[in-house]
């Protein structure tokens, strides 16, 4: 099977529909799911968090429980790799309530239009307001709208 842009983002929705219900009942949050052709083969990679942080003891019992869900219901019709990981220091910002959550924090966003002349964006993350993320970065501050993001995450190292 070929993974276009339609059956590619309807699997991961797909997924994310089975597996999220499952996380909340173990008191996590799926971050992120990820599906994706490396040179070792179909990748599917689920990033998880918790209060506390995510052990690896976490990720494996999680893999199990999600990895037979998955196999049964079918949502991915080829062979792949299950992949559970903790979304790691450089964690992405996904949801409107991460760029509340994480204000105050540095953070490296990206987005699909220019905004001021530029794409990239490097600095303190002052928030979100009406769908609008604000950011500092020197002087100057930026107001990112929350559609126009392609990729952000925290800026740790």
């Amino acid at each position: 099977m070929v993974l276009n842009k339609n059956s590619k983002g309807q699997q991961i929705e797909a997924v994310r529909a089975l597996v999220e219900p499952v996380l909340m009942y173990a008191g996590m949050e799926l971050i992120d799911v990820e599906y994706r052709r490396e040179p070792s083969g179909v990748i599917l990679r689920l990033i998880i968090d918790k209060s506390g942080g995510v052990t690896i003891d976490d990720c494996s019992d999680i893999s199990h429980l999600v990895g037979d869900l998955l196999d049964a219901k079918d949502c991915i019709p080829e062979s792949y790799n299950l992949e559970v990981s903790s979304p790691g220091i450089n964690r992405p910002l996904k949801k409107k309530d991460d760029f509340a959550r994480f204000a105050g924090q540095k953070v490296l966003i990206k987005s699909r239009e220019l905004i001021d002349g530029r794409r990239n964006f490097r600095g303190i993350l002052n928030g979100i307001r009406d769908d609008l993320i604000l950011i500092s970065s020197g002087e100057m501050v930026f107001t990112i709208p929350f559609e126009l993001v392609v990729k952000a995450r925290l800026d740790i190292i």
